[in-house]
């Protein structure tokens, strides 16, 4: 990318690490308008939550390892996958991407200075962390965790006598971030741009992140409302959605899908952008198909706000409702496969280096693939009405969301790190790492497909003899997961200690905004705002080199 830009040295103008504003020491930090330090906030809220998550996920495949009675009883299990599922979705897959790299790079890849409201953008972080708090407080207080799962589905979360009220509650809050957050970022977006940044100028991670606002914002209020609605039918006994006091509980499960399969693309969309971001530097090929891959992120927003009553085809719905809820859901994998094959397509003969980002976007594209083809599947009426509520949907949940969105984030950790710190982490212990997560994710969740086919139901305590070689192999390979997610973390802690300092602007090659200005950034970003003039990703030199070789051979 050719831009006009003036970039000072961070002797003359401090990082936005050392910048001493009005606030200085810990309220600097908690106090600071400024995007980068909101992103870092974010950074060490979300993953604190993801390794709160994580363990529950370890206690419920601990309690699992064997039919019968292991580690829990009934209840407490229920509660387990019940805060499994609400830490992970409502604390760190939705928020992750956006609120940490949108925040932090999001105005530096089209050439802003900050986000179009920081206070608002600030005030988004602290909802976050009243509504983690919430969270945690319905585990702590007295009448014991939530119980519901993490759909909170009708009538038992109001008969329950546990804290559903908090995690309700709290979601709720956590919803008020995430709309903060999209506001933010589509005015930002459209007012903020650098001058000569048209729309196929700008960086496809921004378009993904852009498409991903629009839905925070205009889906999440179902959410909120249907939350409240729920809070005030178990405080006040009013007949909103339980059967026996005349509600309709088939109405809370369309308000709530409403928002939730829509809440998959805020999850999957943020990474796919990370996965169009790295692939080009660590290929260095031009992006294939810039503009279908941009065009499909707005694509999957739109058609994945209609498709969620594909959740619902064993909750009774008409002939012909199933038939439109099945059409589109197989419509709006079309956009997800036009990305797939354009990544592939941007591989192609490309330069490859299989460094540790790259490494964890081969195994999100591996990943995304198996549980986009079986999301498909579960939208053919025929073969839904077999899995529903099986093992099958657990294992495509996840290697969607975990083996997707969740190797997105640890792909954008291993790519932007040593830019947002400037420090370098281990990048052979890094290696080594990718390979013990790939395989325990893998065998943590694959043996779940097989189950699922076979009939072993999802949110069971106990289960039939013949399923115990399954869950045995899914509870191995949940401690390989958990091992190298520990390893990797600890990486990072120690690169951020004692890590090799990085003081080149450009340590990948990339082409986007963030690699011509300093390491770590300075407080303002930019001392000028730059001019853009080409397109991201065009690596010309490289694919004249190899379009050379391959004439002279």
């Amino acid at each position: 990318m050719n831009e006009t830009i003036t970039v000072p040295t961070n002797g003359k103008h401090p990082s936005y690490l050392d910048y001493q504003g009005k606030h200085k020491g810990f309220l600097g930090w908690i106090l600071s308008t400024d995007h980068k330090r909101i992103g870092i906030l974010y950074l060490i809220s979300i993953l604190s939550f993801f390794l709160v998550g994580v363990t529950f996920g370890f206690l419920i495949r601990l309690e699992l390892i064997a039919p019968g009675r292991t580690i829990v009883d009934p209840q407490t299990y229920n509660a387990f996958f019940t805060l499994h599922g609400v830490i992970m979705v409502f604390l760190f897959l939705i928020p992750a991407v956006p609120a940490i790299f949108g925040n932090f790079f999001l105005p530096i890849l089209i050439g802003a200075r900050d986000v179009s409201f920081p206070r608002l953008n600030l005030l988004s972080w602290y909802l976050y962390i009243i509504g983690g708090l919430l969270a945690i407080l319905s585990i702590v207080a007295p009448g014991g965790a939530a119980d519901t799962g993490w759909t909170f589905y009708i009538p038992y979360s109001v008969r329950t006598g546990t804290n559903v009220i908090y995690a309700l509650f709290a979601a709720f809050v956590l919803g008020f971030s995430s709309i903060l957050t999209g506001i933010n970022f589509v005015t930002t977006v459209h007012r903020l741009r650098a001058p000569g940044m048209t729309w196929f100028k700008t960086p496809l991670s921004v378009w993904s992140i852009y498409s991903t606002a629009w839905v925070q914002v205009l889906v999440t209020p179902i959410i909120g409302i249907t939350l409240l609605l729920v809070i005030i039918e178990r405080t006040f006994n009013v007949g909103l959605f339980d059967p026996a006091l005349g509600g309709d509980p088939v109405l809370f499960q369309h308000l709530f899908w409403i928002y939730s399969h829509p809440a998959v693309y805020i999850m999957i969309l943020p990474a796919m952008g990370i996965v169009s971001e790295i692939i080009p530097v660590f290929a260095r090929r031009t992006i294939f198909g810039y503009k279908f891959i941009a065009l499909s992120s707005v694509a999957i927003a739109f058609f994945g706000s209609l498709v969620w009553a594909h959740h619902m085809f064993t909750a009774g719905m008409s002939d012909t409702g199933q038939f439109i809820f099945s059409l589109l859901t197989m419509i709006v994998s079309i956009p997800s496969a036009i990305k797939v094959f354009n990544w592939t397509a941007t591989l192609y003969k490309g330069s490859i280096d299989l460094a540790p980002p790259l490494l964890y976007v081969l195994a999100f594209i591996f990943q995304f693939s198996i549980g986009g083809l079986t999301g498909v599947m579960l939208g053919v009426l025929s073969l839904d009405i077999m899995v529903h509520d099986t093992s099958f949907v657990v294992a495509h949940f996840h290697y969607v969301m975990f083996g997707g969105a969740g190797f997105g984030i640890f792909a954008a950790l291993h790519y932007w790190l040593p830019k947002m710190f400037g420090r370098m982490y281990n990048i052979k212990v890094a290696k080594n790492t990718f390979w013990l997560v790939f395989i325990g994710f893998n065998l943590l969740y694959f043996p779940m497909f097989i189950m699922g086919w076979l009939g072993m139901p999802r949110r069971y305590y106990d289960y039939l003899p013949e399923f115990h070689i399954y869950h045995l192999l899914s509870t191995i390979g949940s401690w390989i997961l958990i091992l190298g997610i520990l390893i990797m973390f600890s990486n990072f802690i120690a690169a951020l200690i004692r890590g090799n300092k990085v003081n080149e602007k450009n340590i990948w090659g990339g082409e986007t905004l963030e690699w011509t200005i300093e390491t770590p950034p300075i407080h303002e970003n930019f001392l000028e705002i730059p001019t853009v003039h080409d397109a991201p990703y065009e690596y010309k030199q490289n694919e004249t080199d190899i379009r050379q070789f391959q004439e002279v051979k």
